[in-house]
């Protein structure tokens, strides 16, 4: 896989963590066959529970607004541990809790 973003967050409709995935190569006509490519590059991987992992297509507009945003706040980014944190804003269509973005295409973070 290639250029692969990473968002753990908490979005209110849910309540929990989610893992959201998103890459040209996870792109599908099919969204199964993204969560089935996921799950195969995943399974075995780790000995604790991953959270729910949500693989959303590169046009989503959630997907595109956490670029736009990343972009426009990259030169003042506050990193918690290593990690970009978010929270308490909305980015396109999703309001996030609580969340940090773990790999963004082309920035090298931690």
């Amino acid at each position: 896989m290639q250029r692969i973003t990473a968002v753990l967050a908490i979005f209110p409709e849910y309540g929990e963590w989610r893992l959201v995935l998103s890459s040209p190569s996870l792109d599908q006509t099919h969204p199964l066959k993204a969560q089935d490519t996921v799950a195969e590059i995943l399974a075995g991987r780790f000995v604790y529970t991953l959270p729910i992992i949500m693989v959303l297509p590169t046009k989503d507009p959630f997907m595109r607004a956490l670029q736009k945003f990343f972009r426009s706040i990259f030169p003042s980014l506050v990193k918690v541990n290593g990690q970009v944190r978010l929270g308490g804003q909305t980015i396109g269509d999703r309001f996030i809790v609580d969340g940090y973005i773990l790999r963004f295409p082309g920035v090298a973070i931690g």
